[in-house]
């Protein structure tokens, strides 16, 4: 994440995963998302299915008033339920000026969530030895929940290629 590519070409079976952002006036965005190289293992396809899963649990159930360690709770709990472990760390934090803000979602991050705040959901999981695989949605935090800010990604992996 958030670092060069290697000099290996991609192939048959990898897993591109694109961590990036941009900035419109001023104001960052900050995203992931992955794509399979062909057809890819059944591992990467149950990662992918267990992080929008993670991401669909918090985006249910987040709302202005709890703090961001509830936030690292709901996606734990989401990776959790879809049989998988979090990564340690935080999974997701604030989003505008910078690239990323406060809060953190940390389990000791007490921040309040407040209407308006821009956040990002960022669950992660290793899927195999070394191998880990992130996911990254932007949004807003709204009276009656989140907003996302861009286009949901799919809930299957997308492929590249036959």
């Amino acid at each position: 994440m958030i670092s060069p590519a290697g000099p290996e070409p991609l192939a048959r079976g990898d897993v591109l995963m694109l961590d990036t952002g941009a900035v419109l006036k001023g104001y960052f965005c900050d995203f992931d998302r992955n794509f399979a190289i062909g057809p890819t293992s059944d591992a990467a396809r149950r990662a992918h299915d267990a992080l929008w899963r993670a991401s669909e649990h918090a985006l249910e159930h987040l709302r202005p008033g709890m703090v961001a360690a509830d936030a690292h709770r709901l996606l734990a709990a989401g990776l959790k339920m879809a049989g998988h472990a979090p990564l340690d760390g935080r999974l997701g934090h604030g989003l505008g000026i910078t690239l990323t803000e406060w809060p953190s979602f940390t389990p000791l991050d007490r921040t309040e969530l407040r209407e308006g705040m821009v956040l990002t959901l960022e669950p992660g999981m290793e899927v195999a030895p070394g191998r880990i695989m992130v996911h990254e949605e932007n949004l807003v935090l709204r009276a009656d929940g989140p907003e996302l800010l861009c286009r949901r990604t799919p809930p299957q992996l997308p492929q590249i290629g036959p």
